[in-house]
């Protein structure tokens, strides 16, 4: 639980990145004579761009960091003009929310310019900014943008060695029926919720509940994945006040010791972000009592409004995923057609590498297929999780995760069979290649039927030719029967036990 793999260091390299882009963004700040607020403003806006521009290459991202402010320095001006008109400055929010949402059927660059437009106006309402203040705060945001862009693809660009991966291309759908869409009216409903609530609860305070909400949605696409996102929310908040109540408050703004531990929180962050939605809100409460701590209004009593926020945020959250749902059910099986998909294409790349293809490469489709049991596991966490009181359910995701596994492994061992130069090409590899397609097909509608039968035959008729090859069938026929046992979990009803009672 509190320990997982960092292959290549790449989480503690990015996490250590965005602690330097921050702190260096504050420095340009106030050697530029800037106020508290701007200085504020200006290390938020380096940590949304380092955590949340996610293009695939070092260029798309250079690009996507320059449009930050095209979408930042509007609504700032927009959130600060409307300050002092609560129902214009709560309108214009939620069309903010509505448009950020929408943005994301763009890819990575409408998913990260749609967070930055949303928190140049959360921050807005944290700070308490006003108009006249624009334009330090428009230089705090300049001057964090250009050190972030410098740090990340100038001096320090670890993505030239690693690239980050692809994200899976979302569901398809048009209308309403496109999860864009979809989202986007369910988030402005739930932040409209959380909005009311919250403002009855404080007039001061109440934007927490409308960052809750939007943040829940984020990264989510089933009713489940946003219920459970906003469990974690909670928890992740509630430990985190706790923590603020033994650190932030006794410090009281003492500025090299909060500046320290703001520090370890934006490594936190960044670090445990991958892992545990949790973990990663914890941080963020904590980072926020210090920010509060800095200041000078930080008091136990904000500390427990700020959980009484996020409560009522979370409600509005469930509220709003109410509307124009997608089920768990329909959610995981898309997803899951996809990957089982996504195992023919590598199984095919494989077997014609083998038999002789230069040009075929299963190392694309087994990347891809990691991606895509990626998104297989976030639909199914609600499923999974430890308090979920679906049984039956349960014990059907368990398995459907631990045969999907199995063929990831096998299709990792099999591509690097097939990239070895060595191993010569086998006849039995096309009838063990046929007998995996048409496993798929029995999970996926095939466009044509597969010939198991003489394949089969022919496949005991040959006799044993190169290790290599040997190594490849071995991994076709685990592939093949982790593919048929996926039949039993798939097929079963979703509340029904796996295992008939005799």
């Amino acid at each position: 639980m509190f320990v997982a793999p960092d292959p290549g260091r790449v989480r503690l390299r990015v996490s250590t990145r965005a602690v330097l882009g921050v702190a260096l963004s504050v420095t340009a700040a106030e050697l530029a004579g800037l106020s508290l607020t701007a200085s504020l403003t200006g290390g938020l806006a380096a940590l949304l761009a380092l955590f949340t521009v996610g293009d695939p290459t070092v260029r798309r991202q250079a690009v996507t960091t320059a449009l930050l402010p095209a979408v930042g320095f509007p609504v700032l001006a927009l959130a600060t003009a409307l300050h002092g008109t609560p129902l214009l400055r709560d309108t214009a929010w939620l069309l903010v929310v509505f448009a950020g949402v929408y943005a994301r059927r763009w890819g990575p660059r409408g998913h990260a310019l749609g967070i930055f437009a949303f928190m140049m106006f959360f921050v807005t309402q944290f700070l308490h900014a006003l108009p006249a203040q624009l334009p330090e705060l428009y230089t705090a945001v300049g001057l964090a943008l250009v050190v972030c862009g410098a740090l990340r693809h100038v001096a320090w660009c670890i993505e030239r060695r690693v690239p980050p991966p692809a994200a899976p291309a979302p569901l398809p759908g048009t209308g309403l029926a496109r999860p864009t869409t979809r989202q986007a009216f369910q988030a402005t409903v739930a932040c409209a919720v959380a909005l009311a609530a919250g403002q009855l609860i404080s007039h001061e305070r109440w934007y927490w509940a409308v960052g809750t909400a939007w943040w829940i949605f984020v990264n989510t696409a089933s009713r489940g994945e946003t219920l459970v996102r906003g469990f974690r929310r909670v928890v992740g908040t509630v430990t985190g006040i706790a923590a603020g109540l033994l650190v932030a408050i006794p410090l009281a703004g003492a500025p090299a010791p909060t500046a320290a531990l703001v520090a370890v929180c934006v490594f936190g962050i960044f670090y445990t972000a991958p892992l545990s939605y949790s973990w990663m809100m914890f941080f963020v409460t904590v980072m926020a009592g210090l920010l509060y701590g800095l200041l000078g209004v930080l008091h136990p009593g904000l500390l427990l409004l700020r959980f009484e926020e996020t409560a009522v945020g979370a409600l509005g959250a469930a509220v709003g995923v109410a509307l124009l749902p997608v089920t768990t059910h329909a959610a995981t099986n898309a997803w899951i057609e996809r990957a089982v998909t996504c195992v023919h294409a590598c199984t095919t790349a494989a077997a014609r590498r083998l038999a002789g293809d230069p040009h075929a490469d299963p190392a694309p489709h087994a990347a891809e297929l990691e991606l895509l049991l990626g998104r297989v596991r976030l639909s199914l966490a609600p499923l999974v999780h430890p308090l979920s009181p679906l049984r039956a359910r349960k014990a059907r995701a368990r398995r459907v995760l631990a045969l999907l596994d199995d063929c990831a492994r096998e299709i990792k061992g099999l591509a690097a069979v097939a990239a070895d130069p060595d191993a010569s090409h086998d006849a039995r590899l096309a009838a063990a290649s046929w007998r995996v397609e048409a496993a798929v097909h029995a999970l996926v509608p095939p466009a044509r039927p597969a010939d198991r039968d003489s394949t089969a035959a022919t496949a005991a008729a040959l006799p044993p030719h190169h290790p290599g090859a040997e190594a490849a069938l071995g991994h076709l026929h685990s592939l093949e029967r982790a593919l048929v046992d996926l039949a039993t979990p798939l097929r079963t009803a979703p509340g029904a036990p796996l295992i008939p009672a005799a």
